[in-house]
């Protein structure tokens, strides 16, 4: 089992890479603007422990627009926004959560994976510290890019408030 560690801090609204005891890295996040909750269309953020089920969009442009964790051919623009101002953006690359706690966020309602939960990418002009998603983690373009680089399929992801 890999020694790293992402945890998650909805109340900080920071994201900590650990490195076996050591911070390797503190990025801000937005969690939900629902605050958490696991149920499957709550838009909260799930708690608990997961892992990175698949890592998407090694070797995207920044800023690459994905939908339905495909890359559309976009590269996400004011003005695209503008033509599009109902999309929640998700850009750049995906770390795609399964829950681990079975009855909690793993199976039925509240299945992580089902939800569609990702940490990734979103618009450079989006604030972060403030929690607004719509239930995935945000996090900034460049950040999300250091990141992706430094974990691997199957890291665990403490989510916690």
């Amino acid at each position: 089992m890999s020694k790293r560690l992402i945890r998650i801090s909805m109340a900080g609204q920071a994201l900590t890479l650990l490195e076996g005891r050591r911070t390797a890295a503190v990025y801000p996040v937005s969690t939900s603007h629902n605050g958490p909750g696991e149920r499957r269309g709550s838009g909260c953020t799930p708690r608990g422990w997961h892992r990175i089920r698949i890592k998407i969009g090694a070797g995207l442009p920044v800023n690459a627009v994905l939908v339905g964790r495909r890359p559309t051919g976009e590269i996400y623009s004011p003005e695209l926004a503008a033509r599009y101002p109902e999309r929640d953006w998700i850009l750049t690359r995906i770390l795609w959560l399964t829950g681990l706690e079975s009855g909690f966020n793993r199976g039925g309602g509240g299945d992580t994976l089902r939800r569609f939960i990702y940490i990734h990418g979103c618009p450079d002009t989006a604030p972060m510290g403030v929690p607004l998603s719509h239930g995935c983690i945000r996090m900034r373009n460049q950040d999300l890019l250091d990141l992706f680089e430094r974990v691997a399929v199957g890291d665990r992801v403490l989510i916690a408030n």
